[in-house]
C-alpha cells in the first residue's frame, strides 16, 4: 500500500508524517485490498479555530473512497477521517462480498 502525504503551503513535521503512516497503515486491518492513499493537509483561513483540514482519499479496485474533516488539530482531524474511512471501507467490503 503506497501512502502519498502532501502538506499544502506549509511543512509537516517529520513528527506529523509519521503519526499520519501510522493510523493509516491501519486501514490495510479493515480492508486488504487498499492500493494507495493519499492524505492532503491544508491549512484554512490561519489564525481561526478549526482551520486544520484533513482530507483522505483511498484507492481500492475499481473504486475511490473519500473522507475530509476539519478539527483544531491536524491529529485529532486525522484521527477522525480514518475512523471515517473504516466505516466506507467495512461497507465497501460488505458490498463487493454480496456481488
Amino acid at each position: 500500500m503506497e501512502i502519498k502525504i502532501q502538506s499544502i503551503h506549509f511543512d509537516a513535521t517529520e513528527k506529523l508524517q509519521a503519526f499520519i503512516e501510522k493510523k493509516v497503515a491501519k486501514l490495510e486491518k479493515t480492508y486488504e485490498d487498499i492500493q494507495k492513499v493519499e492524505v492532503q493537509l491544508k491549512v484554512a483561513k490561519p489564525a481561526t479555530a478549526l482551520n486544520k483540514e484533513v482530507s483522505l482519499e483511498v484507492m481500492v479496485p475499481g473504486n475511490t473512497l473519500f473522507v475530509e474533516k476539519t478539527c483544531d488539530s491536524f491529529e485529532e482531524a486525522v484521527d477522525l477521517v480514518v475512523d471515517s474511512m473504516k466505516v466506507q471501507l467495512t461497507k465497501f467490503k460488505e458490498k463487493m462480498r454480496n456481488h
